[in-house]
């Protein structure tokens, strides 16, 4: 007797299909797999074993040869524990023969009690299962509603072997979980942090909204306690409202990564601060079977990185290709990962390493190596893509008193939207170099900037005169012309004029004072 059931497996941040094919014959007992189950599946055998025989059914004392399909890809976890179960008991007959399980894509993990566990990855399995063409889902209780994000496949919510076996012989139904887009609707903008909890500080204020308006990466330089990580915190306060789409592409990440809450979609965008000991390959994602890493977690979202200097530099040097390609490729035995990492890159430092080089007050105790040093531990390749630079001082007494009300969050997104919309018009038929489409001016191409950002004959002087005296490269040069051409839209001007080129310019002016 042989019984065909579907599964999925993850691959990087993709599903694939796996078919479970379990062949029963009466011969001497005897469980065999292959297709190249890692040790995590096959100790399945035991998992199920147990579990049937703890919810009152036999485990079949014939020989039970299973397949997983395709042979050549390797499968790993406990991913394909409910569907091995679904095939053993409709071979043995427990399960009707009359069944229909062609249309049925089945994950989860087994519990010796018989009570299915969450995996990872059920959202990217999930769209696998419907682009193969299967129209419903059974997954463990904790991963419905992230499989019901799916349109299109029906999510049932399975929480132990009885349930699953009364449903498929329709005597007792298991009811779906549908996912409730008003709920997304009301939940991506409940935010906490906000702006007007920051007093002064207006000219960092002003490069954050800059940066929101074109996605454009920052780096913030300033002695301790002058409001550095707390303007970077209140960042995704003025960013554009995430997607649906984009929520699902953040959401498949973070179920694969481990982080996603139980019964969640992700709906604000990922703020990800990790600290400064960690390891490249924690940035940058990797392992023997490679795992999104903070780079990738923080797709469509935010990566801060506080004390930037004290950052190990093989670990900072990673971020250079992501910046640029908006992904990453990591290549092991086991084969080919790419993960999205298009992600703004917010960073903080202290000008020395007892922090007050250049206060007005406070004295600096650092020697002037010491201080190049502690500079220099930040390449200037990565410098060079940062598009804006900033140094943030310290608030006189006067400012810290002032208890007038501050402009809010809601203020400044007002502003941002209406930029971005302006941007989204303008590149409506334009992609990225990874053929994308383009909606910031951060990510436009070099052919895009010369089309985009054309300067008066004033402006090209100011940006020439620049270019010679603070000694730009190639992308320096290109990254102001895109921070311009964001401050226009924020000034609702078509053209690029002046005192847009030279408001781009101060926020570059840092390049000569520290890492000259």
């Amino acid at each position: 007797m042989l019984s065909t059931v579907y599964s999925a497996g993850v691959m990087g941040i993709d599903g694939f299909e796996v078919t479970v094919e379990c062949n029963m014959q009466d011969k001497l007992p005897c469980f065999e797999m292959v297709g190249l189950p890692d040790a995590a599946v096959k100790e399945a055998e035991q998992r199920i074993q147990a579990a049937l025989e703890n919810c009152g059914f036999e485990f079949p004392d014939t020989s039970i040869v299973i397949n997983l399909a395709p042979a050549d890809k390797k499968k790993e976890g406990s991913t394909f524990d409910m569907a091995l179960l679904t095939a053993i008991l409709h071979c043995g007959g427990s399960i009707k023969k009359t069944t229909v399980l062609e249309d049925k894509c089945f994950i989860g993990e087994m519990s010796m009690s018989g009570n299915f566990r969450s995996v990872r990855g059920v959202l990217s399995m999930a769209l696998c299962a419907k682009k193969m063409g299967r129209k419903e889902i059974f997954v463990p209780l904790g991963n419905a509603k992230e499989a019901s994000v799916v349109s299109g496949i029906t999510a049932y919510p399975v929480k132990n072997v009885k349930e699953l076996v009364d449903h498929l012989n329709g005597t007792k139904l298991i009811t779906p979980v549908e996912f409730d887009r008003t709920v997304f609707e009301r939940q991506r903008d409940s935010s906490k942090m906000d702006f007007s909890d920051v007093k002064g500080q207006e000219k960092a204020k002003r490069a954050l909204e800059v940066a929101a308006a074109g996605n454009h990466n920052v780096l913030l330089i300033g002695p301790p306690g002058t409001g550095k990580s707390m303007l970077a915190k209140r960042l995704p306060s003025i960013l554009p409202k995430i997607t649906f789409d984009e929520a699902v592409e953040a959401t498949k990440i973070h179920s694969i990564a481990g982080t996603l809450p139980e019964d969640s979609l992700i709906v604000e965008r990922p703020f990800r601060a990790p600290h400064h000991t960690m390891s490249s390959v924690a940035l940058s994602g990797g392992g023997a079977i490679p795992m999104p890493g903070e780079v990738s977690l923080a797709h469509n979202g935010i990566l801060f990185l506080d004390e930037l200097p004290e950052f190990r530099k093989d670990a900072t040097e990673v971020l250079r290709q992501p910046l640029e390609d908006g992904t990453i490729t990591i290549t092991r035995a086991a084969g080919h990962f790419t993960f999205p990492t298009s992600f703004m890159l917010v960073c903080a430092m202290n000008p020395c390493k007892c922090g007050y080089y250049g206060h007005p007050t406070k004295k600096c105790t650092c020697k002037p190596e010491a201080i190049r040093k502690y500079v220099s531990k930040i390449s200037g390749p990565l410098i060079d893509r940062i598009d804006i630079q900033l140094e943030v001082t310290s608030l006189s007494y006067n400012e810290l008193s002032n208890n007038a009300p501050a402009e809010s969050s809601a203020e400044i997104r007002k502003r941002v939207d209406q930029a971005r919309a302006i941007a989204v018009e303008r590149f409506k038929n334009e992609t990225t170099y990874s053929g994308k489409p383009l909606y910031s001016n951060a990510d436009m191409t070099t052919s895009q900037i010369r089309k985009y950002c054309v300067l008066d004959s004033s402006a090209h002087d100011l940006l020439r005169n620049a270019f010679d005296k603070m000694g730009m490269s190639a992308r320096g040069y290109d990254r102001i012309l895109r921070v311009a051409r964001t401050i226009a839209d924020l000034d609702n001007s078509e053209k690029i004029g002046v005192k847009h080129v030279a408001e781009a310019i101060q926020f570059r002016s840092l390049d000569r004072k520290y890492f000259s």
